[in-house]
């Protein structure tokens, strides 16, 4: 097979760098992954999935291989995926297509890791209008598109059926609810806590929790941090309403599935946690997150894509398994049935095998207003330096709202100063 213009615009290295790279690469097809004697041509795909998700990616990569004989798509684990990427790219040695979380991708297009795909999307006329837009979004950078929206996901909440009918209370879709069905469920046993009402353990979550309150993360213009007001300390205030209630004890339930045994009544989680959870046989039900003291609505929108990085040796076979998955439902659809994960095709997200089951029920109506974290320029050491730092220290009892707050909102506003 001749090398395409269009995997030439999707390398994007000079010349003389794609020598090398052939040169020093393994695997030895070195005119775009040709194989020899007629046989389908290598695509290589790799992604930090381990464990038994290896054998969900090699279904589904069997899938493709079975529905056409040009390509052969093989999944390898990769620890630490997109460190392991920048090596590749620097020694030539890089997979065909990886299994990508969004939230990266600004992160790693200034770095050059990641092929443009305009020109795929153009010639084969994709509509990314079938995805779910703020999925999308992470992975566009100046009008250009890195990559293509595989997975979404959400924090939606989680009920124990048992605690809850115990307790005589439905399952809650406000902050007051949550608090008060919260205290119905919690059990002490001589003053020690042995199931909380609310796992209030993921400071994390804060953006969420916010939103939910009618505010924001930061300022209209993204110059500076805007989680030091009034709707963030109703946040905080709330959070201590919950701990002051003794509905949960910081470190309750570390190291072990509390929900799946039962010492948990409320938490929020995402449909990662489902397949564990029916393992061991937990009765469980799950509605959207609460909503905010004035009926805001907020959810965080995560997940993954798929993306060729710079350097592909076999760039168009990359591009026709990820279309093959992320645009026909189907095969999205057939993925969700082995993995228990929410394609970010709409049409397939919104397939009966989803919507009829009450527990994806409610992710995907959460969807519908589920938002993606902020990519402005050091937005993720905000979060990671700056608040989360201080939110951790407030649940300990160290400091109170207003300082943890004040002293985020100094770092966090230095952090996007040194980052404009």
């Amino acid at each position: 097979m001749k090398t395409s213009p269009r995997r030439l615009l999707a390398i994007g290295v000079a010349a003389a760098t794609a020598v090398a790279l052939v040169a020093c690469s393994a695997g030895g097809n070195a005119a775009g992954g040709n194989a020899a004697d007629g046989a389908p041509e290598k695509v290589t795909f790799w992604g930090s999935w381990s464990g038994d998700q290896v054998a969900q990616l090699d279904a589904q990569a069997d899938a493709f291989n079975e529905s056409q004989d040009k390509y052969e798509v093989s999944y390898v684990a990769q620890e630490l995926v997109e460190e392991k990427l920048l090596t590749g790219l620097a020694s030539g040695d890089v997979p065909d297509v990886v299994l990508w979380d969004r939230y990266n991708t600004s992160l790693y297009v200034p770095k050059n890791a990641l092929a443009p795909l305009d020109e795929y999307i153009e010639a084969d006329n994709v509509d990314v209008g079938q995805f779910f837009d703020q999925a999308l979004s992470e992975l566009v950078i100046d009008d250009v598109t890195y990559g293509m929206p595989l997975l979404v996901d959400n924090r939606s909440l989680f009920y124990n059926t048992a605690a809850l009918d115990e307790a005589g209370v439905e399952a809650p879709t406000t902050w007051d609810e949550l608090k008060s069905v919260a205290e119905a469920t919690t059990v002490h046993d001589g003053g020690t806590l042995t199931r909380t009402g609310f796992q209030l353990n993921d400071p994390g979550l804060f953006n969420t929790w916010l939103a939910q309150a009618g505010g924001q993360m930061y300022s209209a213009d993204e110059k500076t941090t805007a989680f030091n007001s009034p709707e963030g300390l109703e946040v905080l205030d709330f959070w201590q309403s919950l701990l002051d209630a003794g509905v949960y004890e910081l470190g309750f339930g570390e190291g072990v599935d509390a929900f799946a045994e039962g010492n948990v009544a409320l938490k929020l989680d995402g449909p990662w946690a489902l397949s564990s959870l029916d393992a061991a046989g937990t009765e469980y039900g799950i509605v959207q997150p609460p909503a905010g003291p004035t009926g805001d609505k907020g959810a965080g929108m995560g997940g993954f894509g798929l993306i060729i990085p710079q350097g592909a040796k076999n760039a168009d076979g990359a591009w026709e398994f990820i279309k093959w998955w992320t645009t026909q439902p189907k095969n999205g659809v057939a993925f969700g049935e082995i993995s228990g994960w929410i394609p970010a095709n709409i049409e397939a997200a919104n397939d009966p095998y989803f919507t009829d089951n009450p527990k994806y029920a409610a992710f995907i109506e959460t969807l519908e207003y589920a938002k993606v974290r902020s990519r402005i320029p050091g937005a993720s050491d905000v979060e990671g330096k700056a608040l989360i730092p201080q939110l951790e220290r407030f649940l300990a009892g160290e400091i109170n709202a207003e300082e943890a707050l004040s002293e985020a909102q100094n770092l966090g506003d230095q952090i996007l100063a040194d980052n404009q």
